[in-house]
């Protein structure tokens, strides 16, 4: 049987609690449910498919991530889009961080079997979200204002059972 998994980097509850309100509002507004079955995220690889007998290959691979670097704070900083008539997504903004693309290079030395680009951001409105509702929310959300910052101290190995749940974990250290 086959299950997807991805990497990522989870903020704190409080931060996930605060990124929720914004999922809720283009829920309520915009028609847009399916936001809120994913707690908010930055992706470092995203979902793939394994058979799950291989998983414990996946487990191999995510250890062998070099984590050897000081954890280290994300600024998120208003919002952006990706404005692709068939499929717009609107995200939490974080600014641009060398630490963070550094950490992505080292997970990407690992699970190198997918040719993506590296768009770091913080979704809340997806997937159901039409195009003509996503233009009356982005009208809402470009000026919008919220300016935080959290701590990167680990990343995460998710697998989908019905929902993502974190089988894996592997904390930044400094050497």
């Amino acid at each position: 049987m086959k299950k997807m998994y991805f990497i990522a980097i989870y903020p704190h509850s409080e931060l996930i609690e605060d990124i929720k309100v914004f999922k809720t509002d283009l829920a309520a507004n915009y028609g847009n449910s399916k936001a809120l079955k994913n707690d908010a995220h930055i992706t470092l690889f995203p979902p793939f498919s394994r058979e799950l007998e291989l998983e414990s290959d996946i487990h191999k691979a995510f250890q062998k991530i070099n984590t050897e670097m000081a954890p280290f704070e994300i600024e998120l900083n208003g919002f952006g889009s990706f404005p692709n008539p068939n499929n717009p997504v609107i995200f939490v903004h974080p600014e641009s961080n060398p630490n963070l693309t550094e950490l992505y290079h080292r997970v990407k030395d690992r699970f190198d079997f997918i040719k993506y680009s590296f768009s770091p951001h913080m979704t809340v409105g997806y997937r159901d979200l039409t195009w003509e509702n996503y233009l009356r929310a982005w009208e809402v959300y470009k000026d919008k204002e919220f300016k935080t910052n959290f701590l990167v101290d680990k990343i995460s190995l998710l697998r989908h059972d019905s929902q993502w749940v974190s089988i894996a974990e592997k904390k930044l250290k400094s050497v």
